[in-house]
């Protein structure tokens, strides 16, 4: 009656492997380590940076733990925070010979001391919340006005383009700040353009004035439609921010608005906050232009003349200098996707660009008017800028799918098009406030929070025992159980526990325990009715189930409304409570009867079970059932 068949045993003994094996990560605790990565993005971590490093600690008689290349970073993990400042400073020193010009970016971090072993398992610990492992708090102030500037400027070129496909002539198109101004040498050519203005541009609002002899069309953009721009800024940003966050490989970010034109940043277990600043900053853009073809120009890439008036000097990536002009023709703005491939023809790596309806047509109309010329694409990164590649246009290019090849390896095929496809910041940010929370404010936040989940399990066990004698200790070690399966969990889903998140296992802990009450005061209840002691556990099992599922239901769906409306700390008590729920189902049920089979089912004549006092209402007395 009461005994489980084999492959349900088989099934808890599983769970206990797994859930210990990916609960046991967090128990090693984190190092104090030095991270190693590359700023620009022709500028690679590579063996010889590693050997570097590990000279520079050599000279320096600093005795890593550990120095490992990791992808694009090394970690150099140590056992002391102070050898840990020790290292920084030296690794600096080597390899940022010119801090007005780094290569490199040394930052102070934080890394898991899980064994080898383990993490060849992919048992990695959970991730901590900014309130557990300390980290950079940023509050970044977005530039609006910047932003519906630089659309005003979009605008103005997409006018200049329309106003010529119509063939509609004018005297200058200028823009002044967020206002485009077009003059006209009659009236009839600017009604017309009225017209088109109307059709094309909604966005714009225009007013006719008149220019001396000639007659003027100022155009601006319209309330509504620079609430609208202001808003895409701010979700552009945003959306550009996680990109480039995720990428370099910050664990859980937090990027959140605030207000009408603020972010929020929190970057948990980044100490350095020059290296977040770094983060941050390090969006790449892509612009298109045409090669300055004159004489001057070639005269200026010799070295022996000066940039002429209209164009400027940027270098490609083997450093030789070529003249391009300002103005551009396509922006990052105008791609849809960015992947590395490699030369159907060559078998060069490749930077495959899709763009936009927009930017399709404006490629296919440049490259059929410049046969024969050259035209750069450039890369600008924290404000420099440098030629990927400046090739010669054989063909009008249509389709919207543009190719970028040219002395490039697999590796900067691919980061050149992890750095487009992160996008452009759509207006420019200023950190307004900036907040560092050291890794000892976190330890004891972690300490105090362990100490109430700790002391609540004790509490509950020991009342559970006194109570429910044996069965209270079977409840206790599911309730164990479920602590440990809910912290395996959690690190297989690699989610952020934050001190709401540790409330939230504290309350755990209570409601799990709240099952085995119904279960054991059920058995009681049978007992009480004359049941036999095999009869009772099995008939307690069954019918507790059901007001133990309808319990847990209701409350899971309050959990899933949390999480699905709640933000912030919200959230992170949402996914504790809300997998809490599920993993105490599955120990307060199934394990826990699993324990009572294999300790009672065994026993064919089982006269008493030890499950403390039954009382018997109607007579008042007192059966000590042991």
């Amino acid at each position: 009656m009461n005994r489980y068949p084999v492959w349900k045993y088989v099934v808890i003994l599983i769970a206990m492997v797994v859930a210990g094996l990916y609960a046991l990560p967090n128990f090693f605790g984190e190092s104090p380590a030095v991270q190693v990565s590359s700023i620009k993005t022709l500028v690679k971590v590579d063996a010889s940076t590693l050997a570097q490093v590990e000279a520079a600690l050599t000279s320096a008689a600093i005795e890593p733990d550990q120095v490992v290349l990791e992808g694009a970073s090394i970690k150099i993990r140590l056992s002391t925070t102070d050898a840990q400042l020790k290292a920084k400073d030296a690794i600096q020193k080597a390899l940022v010979p010119d801090p007005t010009n780094p290569n490199f970016v040394v930052a102070l971090n934080l890394v898991s001391r899980s064994p080898a072993w383990l993490t060849a398992l992919h048992a990695s610990p959970m991730y901590l919340g900014l309130d557990l492992r300390g980290g950079v708090h940023f509050m970044l102030q977005v530039d609006m006005q910047a932003a519906l500037t630089k659309r005003a400027e979009s605008l103005a070129g997409d006018v200049r383009t329309t106003l010529r496909e119509k063939n509609i002539r004018h005297s200058g198109i200028s823009r002044e700040g967020q206002t485009i101004e077009v003059k006209f040498r009659d009236t009839a050519t600017m009604a017309a353009a009225q017209a088109v203005f109307q059709d094309q541009f909604t966005d714009l609002q225009t007013v006719e004035t008149a220019d001396g002899t000639d007659f003027k069309l100022t155009a601006s953009i319209k309330s509504d439609a620079a609430r609208r721009i202001q808003d895409q800024a701010l979700k552009q940003n945003i959306t550009t921010l996680h990109n480039r966050i995720n990428e370099l490989g910050v664990a859980e970010p937090v990027i959140q608005q605030q207000g009408l034109d603020r972010i929020v940043v929190q970057l948990p277990g980044v100490q350095d906050t020059a290296k977040a600043k770094d983060i941050l900053g390090r969006t790449a853009t892509l612009e298109v232009r045409m090669v300055d073809e004159s004489a001057e120009a070639r005269a200026a890439e010799a070295g022996t003349g000066m940039v002429p008036l209209g164009s400027e000097r940027y270098l490609e990536r083997d450093g030789q200098p070529v003249i391009v002009k300002k103005q551009v023709i396509l922006t990052g703005e105008n791609l849809t996707d960015a992947q590395p491939g490699f030369d159907g023809q060559t078998q060069e790596p490749t930077v495959n660009l899709n763009l936009d309806a927009k930017g399709t047509r404006i490629f296919r109309d440049v490259t059929r008017e410049n046969v024969g010329k050259r035209m750069a694409i450039l890369l600008f990164e924290k404000g420099k800028g440098e030629v990927v590649t400046a090739p010669v246009i054989r063909d009008e290019i249509g389709g919207g799918r543009v190719q970028i090849s040219g002395r490039m390896t697999t590796m900067e095929a691919n980061d050149t098009s992890l750095l487009l496809r992160s996008g452009s910041l759509a207006a420019p940010m200023e950190i307004i406030e900036e907040t560092t929370i050291g890794p000892s404010l976190g330890a004891e936040n972690i300490a105090k929070g362990f100490n109430s989940v700790t002391w609540g399990f004790l509490a509950v066990a020991v009342f559970m025992c006194l109570y429910y004698m044996l069965f209270g200790v079977f409840s206790s070690v599911a309730l164990a159980f479920n602590l440990l399966l809910l912290v395996a969990v959690l690190s297989m889903l690699q989610a952020t526990l934050t001190l709401p998140g540790m409330a939230a296992m504290a309350l755990v802990l209570g409601m799990a325990i709240d099952a085995n009450v119904l279960i054991n005061e059920r058995i009681r209840e049978e007992l009480r009715g004359g049941a036999s002691a095999q009869a009772a556990i099995h008939t307690g099992y069954e019918r507790a189930w059901a007001t133990i599922f309808d319990s847990n239901i209701t409350t899971l769906i309050a959990g899933l409304a949390l999480l699905a409306f709640g933000s912030g700390p919200v959230r992170g008590f949402a996914v504790v409570h809300c997998l809490g729920i599920m993993t105490s189902m599955f120990s307060g049920v199934f394990f826990s009867r699993g324990v009572v089979n294999f300790w009672y089912g065994r026993k064919n004549r089982l006269k008493t079970v030890s499950i403390g006092t039954i009382w018997r209402p109607d007579s008042g007395t007192a059966i000590k059932a042991k």
